[in-house]
């Protein structure tokens, strides 16, 4: 496979998999982290990073609304929920190691 193939299938499942946490509203970035170790915000910081890297300034607050499909503040207020007991003490656990 060239390179550009390579890219354009990387490009396309980056794609996939935003519009996927986007339709998924009902999973938590703290199971996210709790399962994956990473979470849209990750998700959005590692844009970010990766622009700035190639001399593309880009906001925490675009870089987010990239990922979640809407400004961060309104998917909060949608969709985010109250981290469980359990789910934070799996965090807890999870960020120890």
């Amino acid at each position: 496979m060239d390179d550009q193939t390579r890219i354009e299938l990387e490009a396309a499942a980056f794609r996939r998999l935003v519009a996927h946490l986007q339709a998924r509203t009902d999973v938590q970035n703290i199971d996210l982290m709790n399962l994956a170790g990473f979470c849209r915000n990750c998700l959005s910081k590692w844009y970010r990073a990766e622009a700035g890297d190639r001399g593309v300034e880009i906001s925490d607050a675009a870089a987010r609304e990239l990922i979640y499909g809407m400004p961060y503040e309104e998917w909060k207020a949608r969709h985010q929920r109250e981290a469980s007991p359990e789910q934070q003490a799996a965090f807890q656990q999870a960020s120890a190691h």
